[in-house]
C-alpha cells in the first residue's frame, strides 16, 4: 500500500466516522459539530486531489455557510442542550437497510463499470469550472446544481423543524408549575 492510499483512507475514514456521529448522536448541537467535521474531512479530500477551488468552496459554502446557519437556527430556538428522542425502531430499521442498499447500488454501479483509479490530474481550470457549472448543454451541471441546493433548503427547513418541535406535557408542566409555587409563597403568611 502507498502513503497515497494511507491518505486517502485516513481521510475517508474520518469523513465516514464524523458523518456515522453526526447521525448517531442525539444531542443537536452536537450533531451539528460532527457535521461540521465531516464537511471539512471532505475538503481535505479535495485538497488531497489538488482541486483547490472546490475545496475552497466545500469550506465558504458548506462549513462556513450551512453548518453556520444550522447551529445558529439550534441556538435560536433554545433547544441545543436537549436531548433529541429516540427514533422508532421501524424506522431504524429503515434507515440501516437504506444505507445497505445504497452501498449495494454504489458497488454495484463501480463493478458493472469497471471504474478503476485513475494517475491522472484534474482539470482544475476555474473559468472552466464556471462554464460547465452554469450550462445546461450536454457538458453542464446546471441541474444537478440546482439539485443540490434544493436538497440543502430541505435539509435547512428539516433541522429547523427538529429544533422547534413543540414541548413536551413534561415540560409545560414543570414551565407551569413555578408559577402555582409563586401563588402560594406569598399567601402563605408571615413567620415573624
Amino acid at each position: 500500500m502507498t502513503a497515497s492510499q494511507i491518505i486517502f483512507y485516513l481521510i475517508a475514514a474520518f469523513i465516514l466516522g464524523c458523518g456515522i456521529l453526526s447521525m448517531t448522536t442525539r444531542k443537536i448541537f452536537r450533531s451539528a459539530i460532527w457535521l461540521l467535521f465531516s464537511l471539512i474531512g471532505v475538503s481535505a479530500l479535495y485538497f488531497w486531489l489538488q482541486v483547490e477551488f472546490i475545496a475552497a468552496v466545500q469550506i465558504v459554502v458548506y462549513v462556513g455557510g450551512i453548518v453556520v446557519l444550522i447551529i445558529f437556527s439550534v441556538f435560536l430556538t433554545q433547544q441545543s442542550g436537549t436531548e433529541m428522542p429516540k427514533a422508532p425502531r421501524k424506522r431504524m430499521i429503515a434507515s440501516i437497510l437504506a444505507v445497505l442498499f445504497g452501498f449495494a447500488f454504489t458497488f454495484s454501479l463501480i463493478y458493472k463499470n469497471n471504474f478503476k483509479a485513475g494517475d491522472g490530474k484534474f482539470d482544475s481550470d476555474i473559468s472552466r469550472i464556471g462554464d460547465q457549472m452554469l450550462s445546461t448543454g450536454e457538458q453542464g451541471f446546471a441541474l444537478p446544481f440546482e439539485a443540490v441546493s434544493i436538497l440543502l433548503l430541505a435539509a435547512m427547513i428539516g433541522c429547523i423543524v427538529i429544533a422547534m418541535k413543540a414541548p413536551t406535557h413534561q415540560q409545560a408542566a414543570s414551565q407551569a408549575e413555578p408559577k402555582e409555587n409563586e401563588g402560594n409563597i406569598s399567601a402563605k403568611p408571615n413567620a415573624q
